[in-house]
């Protein structure tokens, strides 16, 4: 029995937009990607101005922002995967961004 190879390609991301519940993505082949902004807790306590101060890295293979210091994979868009950092992670963010009175 032979098997047949199939490769798969992924496409870029060309587009970002962030919701006040959702993370959508525009991508290089016409399809529009869009997952729950939960998955990702950093973008979902971030402020409207750092949801909109993103850039596309490697060449469209990833998203980042800055102000939150956030990477998403289109590869992991893809395969449905949320952020893996933990709760204390989170946590020690969410400490720093408080500001100091």
């Amino acid at each position: 029995m032979a098997t047949l190879a199939v490769e798969i390609q992924i496409p870029d991301a060309v587009d970002v937009l962030v919701s006040e519940d959702t993370l959508s993505v525009d991508l290089s082949d016409g399809r529009t990607i869009s997952v729950p902004l939960g998955w990702y807790p950093r973008l979902e306590y971030a402020s409207a101005e750092e949801r909109a101060n993103w850039r596309l890295i490697g060449n469209g293979q990833g998203i980042h922002w800055d102000d939150v210091d956030e990477d998403i994979s289109v590869e992991g868009l893809l395969a449905g995967k949320s952020s893996g950092e933990s709760q204390s992670s989170l946590k020690r963010w969410l400490q720093s961004r408080r500001p100091v009175s």
